[in-house]
């Protein structure tokens, strides 16, 4: 082991020093860039083409456009949507016009698009028309609802994806390959910690492993283990992470205290995760599930606390913001429970899979045409509003070769007992127009 390295500020971090340059180095995002897959057959073409990379942070985004802008061999222009306004913009279309003139391309990546306005999205629609650049956005939010649909619809929308164990291991053996690192070795359990808490975060993961080495190096040591990663690493993995079992296992019981209608149970589990180290965002994701899986429409109010806890969080952060989270826990656990959406959702799913395409009803069918129209598309169609209590009995709203399946039962808990009430009653009108 080398122990006369210098890690002095000068040093490029590692994730940098091992940022991949073709596609062949990436470890992750194969359904991306492997054999006959869409980024890979798009760099052999030679003609790029915008795009939004999709995915959450640390999984290769940035890399992947710097590496495409590359084998394009196109001039590359990074921009931050938190750091640039209207001139860097200006700027950055001054240079593609310049390069253009040299005949060359331009790439232009923004990260974290969706932080762009409107009016900044829209700057871009005109030199995309023109051929001028090729748009590389990358967003860690929906596109669907981050993206102006303008600038969505002249971009390919790709989805990265957290690396896998086995891929984050991969970046564990580079790391160990380095010669400043030789004769250094990482016992299994060191490496699993590590990884289980990157938890698909390339990026995370490597600095975890260069703040490791580096207190490897400065105490002499060959040999890193458990005890001394968890160390070094922190509270965060010391109570949180043996293996990943213990972060598990108190998610588990803070959502089943929720089910449980335990408030108290369940805020003492949120808390002991937020002691530990857990991602208030993660956490904030895993409330909103439980309030569409476990309370459903039995207290619609649930979704909307837990959506605007969430939404707090992010306006807040830490520590203020989470309050809003706790108080989402205490509602959702304190609410009347019901999963009949969750389930009756899960056995319609299963329906359809198993009975195929079946073909819309010609009376439900839209007739924007006169041919449509002649063609009996919405004939005998029955308007509810024109009927009895808005409400067409006994009409089919199914295909004509299925029966309509009774998957969603209300429970007799909160709102669904009226939604219960409701639907036999409709269920009465029914029979009778059939009688």
């Amino acid at each position: 082991m080398q122990n006369d390295l210098d890690f002095n500020h000068t040093t490029p971090p590692l994730a940098e020093r091992l940022r991949p340059t073709t596609l062949d180095e990436m470890v992750g995002q194969s359904h991306l860039i492997g054999a006959h897959q869409p980024l890979r057959l798009a760099l052999q073409s030679g003609v790029p083409h915008s795009m939004i990379l999709w995915g959450s942070t640390g999984i290769g985004k940035t890399t992947l456009a710097r590496i495409l802008a590359q084998g394009f061999g196109a001039q590359f222009i990074a921009l931050s949507a938190v750091l640039s306004g209207v001139k860097e913009i200006r700027d950055t279309i001054a240079q593609a016009q310049i390069a253009q003139q040299q005949g060359k391309r331009t790439i232009v990546f923004v990260d974290e698009v969706h932080r762009f306005n409107k009016a900044q999205q829209d700057a871009f629609l005109p030199h995309l028309e023109s051929g001028l650049l090729t748009f590389i956005g990358a967003t860690t939010e929906n596109p669907s609802f981050e993206v102006n649909p303008a600038l969505l619809s002249r971009a390919q929308v790709y989805v990265l994806k957290p690396l896998n164990e086995t891929e984050l291991a991969q970046l564990c053996h580079k790391v160990f390959r380095l010669p400043e690192n030789h004769g250094v070795q990482l016992n299994a359990a060191a490496q699993n910690l590590i990884i289980k808490n990157a938890d698909g975060d390339a990026r995370q993961l490597l600095n975890m492993l260069e703040q490791m080495l580096n207190a490897a190096h400065s105490q002499h040591r060959n040999h890193i283990d458990e005890t001394f990663a968890a160390q070094t690493l922190g509270e965060r993995i010391r109570r949180f992470d043996k293996g990943g079992e213990q972060f598990y296992n108190q998610i588990s019981a803070l959502h089943k205290s929720v089910r449980g209608s335990h408030p108290n149970a369940a805020l003492y589990w949120f808390c002991r995760m937020l002691d530990g180290g857990a991602d208030p965002r993660y956490l904030a994701r895993r409330i909103v599930r439980m309030a569409w899986e476990d309370i459903g429409l039995a207290d619609p109010r649930a979704m909307h606390i837990a959506n605007d806890a969430a939404q707090t969080y992010e306006r807040l952060g830490s520590p203020e913001g989470e309050l809003a989270l706790a108080q989402a826990v205490l509602y959702l656990a304190s609410a009347a429970k019901s999963n009949a959406g969750y389930v009756a959702y899960n056995k319609m799913r299963e329906f359809v899979q198993q009975n195929g395409s079946q073909p819309v009803p010609v009376h439900l069918c839209n007739a924007p045409t006169k041919l449509m129209a002649e063609l009996g598309y919405g004939h005998d169609y029955r308007y509810a509003h024109d009927e009895p209590h808005a409400y067409a009995a006994g009409e089919s709203y199914m295909p004509d070769t299925l029966p309509e399946p009774d998957f969603y039962q209300p429970v007799p808990r909160g709102l669904e007992i009226k939604i219960g009430e409701k639907l036999n009653w409709l269920k009465q009108l029914d029979d009778l127009a059939q009688e």
